[in-house]
């Protein structure tokens, strides 16, 4: 092989003007990590917990019985809307009212336990009181001679409560804490 002489080998082309660099994306913050477990000791894990991004089974369990309450609900406003019709109602006017308020209860107390079947940390508190007044109907059912509508009113709030206080539940319903800047 020859030696090329200096300046005899390919001409450079001259670099035209530089084009403006686009300024560099702000990285987002890494999503922080739990802290691996220590040797020798079993990471923590939740046993009630279900597939990833789903919530407890406790959880779903308690939406499960407040389903069950709505749709009872609106059985006892079907029964109401019947004994308006066959006139056994003191004012009509009253007996529709009731039975319109019956379902749109129950369409509400069914939207709630939607947003509890999807961990919404809002529905904490409207299903606690939904259950408090179940309870309330319940004992007032009992004392009413009404053991077939009381009863499993107090067992679908207790089933309820216990599955919204159980710790797995308090965890996926809890809001995670506010980052100040």
């Amino acid at each position: 092989m020859a030696a090329r002489a200096k300046g005899t080998g390919p001409a450079k082309r001259p670099r035209g003007p530089a084009k403006p660099k686009a300024p560099a994306k702000p990285k987002a913050p890494a999503a922080p990590k739990a802290p691996a477990a220590p040797p020798g000791v079993p990471a923590a894990t939740d046993a009630a917990a279900g597939p990833a991004g789903q919530p407890p089974a406790a959880l779903r369990l308690a939406a499960a019985a407040q389903v069950i309450e709505a749709v009872g609900l609106c059985v006892a406003a079907a029964f109401g809307a019947i004994s308006t019709a066959d006139g056994k109602s003191s004012q009509a006017a009253s007996g529709v009212a009731l039975t319109v308020f019956a379902v749109a209860v129950a369409v509400g107390i069914a939207l709630i336990a939607a947003a509890l079947a999807k961990a919404r940390p809002w529905s904490r508190t409207p299903t606690a009181l939904t259950q408090l007044l179940v309870i309330i109907g319940g004992i007032a059912l009992l004392d009413g001679d009404r053991p077939e509508w009381g009863v499993p009113a107090l067992l679908l709030a207790a089933t309820c409560l216990a599955g919204l206080l159980t710790p797995a539940s308090l965890r996926a319903l809890n809001r995670p804490p506010v980052k100040s800047p």
